[in-house]
């Protein structure tokens, strides 16, 4: 089965019920935990982006205390598990200051991370991926988010 596309499903959807429309959703979120995440965001969470960072950087902060130090293996993959879930909640909202501030956070949580993450060359390389792709969002923000952010930016980048 070929999916059909966004301006399809518009199309159709239109010409649904609210009912129908609401039965849609509720059957999608049934199938995969990332369209019941979405739906979660887009209900309860969009309203506040502020309430919606500091659930993620607490989350953020649990699963770094939770990373097996024993050998750079487990930290690498665990660390690579923190930036793929972060990606997801930054898809789900989609705003660019949303965006920049999570990566921002989880730059300095590597950065201040024991052991030190300059002793591996992976999580070294990774860091200074994330410090790029943040250098290339920043001036696409309004003008107070920039510098702000650029700050921080600068102070990582040392």
């Amino acid at each position: 089965m070929k999916a059909a596309t966004v301006a399809q499903l518009k199309k159709e959807l239109q010409f649904k019920s609210q009912d129908e429309v609401m039965q849609l959703c509720l059957r999608l979120a049934r199938f995969k935990k990332e369209n019941k995440e979405l739906l979660t965001y887009l209900l309860f969470e969009s309203e506040s982006e502020e309430g919606y960072i500091e659930t993620v950087k607490e989350e953020m902060d649990e699963m770094f205390s939770e990373i097996n130090v024993n050998s750079y293996f487990y930290i690498k993959k665990s660390v690579r598990k923190i930036l793929r879930t972060i990606k997801k909640y930054i898809r789900y909202s989609g705003d660019k200051a949303t965006e920049v501030e999570l990566l921002l956070y989880f730059c300095e949580k590597l950065k201040s991370f024991k052991p030190s993450i300059n002793r591996n060359i992976t999580l070294k390389n990774l860091y200074n991926r994330q410090l790029e792709y943040i250098g290339k969002k920043i001036p696409l923000l309004h003008e107070d988010l920039q510098h702000d952010y650029g700050v921080i930016l600068e102070e990582l980048t040392l």
